[in-house]
């Protein structure tokens, strides 16, 4: 196993930053006004990526998501994987990065999230998807707002024939995407919001499978004024209008059940149950 600590990490992540700050704001400031973004590559040193993807979870071992809206494989209960895996997560939830992109972002008050809810691992292997969707709009308990999504890739030499790339909406699912491709040792950080559409078109690769660290970041204020608590909406392609009206009436049904069950029917799943909470 790769010895390296948190703090190397956790360093590497802040010197990249650092070094591409003056690139990543441009970048992040020139489509702010829709849905920000930037990329940063190489953001790990090679050894201890591909030291990722070798420890990385097979998708028996995961949680499979197979519906209309997505299908796809995740885990957050990171103490059953490779503790490279926990060490890496937990780099991008340290206080020095978090502050380094609350500053590239503008955001005053920003939090990492302990529990994984909805983020961590994620996997997808051939024909996986995920349909355009608003990410839910608030964390678990319903105190914070929903911010930053960062998206960290980590399997080698993926290339934009395979697919499973992220795919931004900025006027909408009805439009044309812009593709962020998920290349190895990429981070994406993208702004969650109202308007913030997004999906992974469809994985075309027998070969291999899309490996995908994942956080969330948290604030106190949502990032635009007309943010309203929303539960997390998908919608079809342009093409899939029959798909779309499903998804539609799935979206409103699941808001009106949130408005009767504040916190939801049940627990959400998907969150790291640490052995002192179990």
């Amino acid at each position: 196993m790769l010895n390296i600590t948190s703090e190397e990490i956790i360093n590497q992540i802040c010197d990249k930053i650092e070094a591409q700050k003056a690139d990543i704001l441009s970048t992040y400031n020139a489509s702010k006004s829709n849905i920000g973004y930037f990329y940063i590559d190489d953001l790990l040193s090679v050894e201890i990526v591909k030291a990722c993807f070798e420890v990385f979870p097979n998708k028996e071992d995961m949680r499979c998501l197979n519906t209309i809206r997505e299908y796809k494989y995740v885990s957050a209960q990171m103490d059953r994987h490779n503790p490279l895996l926990e060490k890496v997560i937990y780099a991008f939830q340290d206080e020095r990065v978090v502050t380094l992109i609350g500053d590239i972002c503008k955001i005053e008050t920003l939090y990492a999230d302990n529990s994984l809810y909805a983020g961590g691992l994620s996997l997808m292997a051939n024909q996986n998807f995920l349909n355009p969707h608003l990410d839910n709009s608030h964390d678990a308990e319903r105190e914070r707002w929903r911010v930053l999504n960062l998206l960290y890739y980590v399997t080698p030499n993926w290339e934009l024939k395979n697919g499973g790339h992220l795919e931004l909406w900025p006027n909408g699912p009805k439009n044309n995407p812009i593709v962020v491709e998920s290349k190895f040792n990429r981070l994406v950080v993208m702004a969650t919001h109202d308007t913030s559409w997004h999906s992974v078109n469809k994985v075309n690769s027998e070969e291999a499978s899309r490996c995908c660290i994942s956080n969330y970041y948290f604030s106190p204020d949502s990032l635009k004024e007309t943010d309203k608590f929303h539960v997390t909406k998908y919608r079809g392609r342009p093409e899939e209008t029959f798909k779309n009206i499903i998804l539609d009436a799935d979206a409103k049904l699941r808001m009106l059940v949130r408005k009767v069950f504040k916190k939801g029917v049940r627990k959400n799943p998907h969150i790291y149950k640490k052995e002192q909470e179990s």
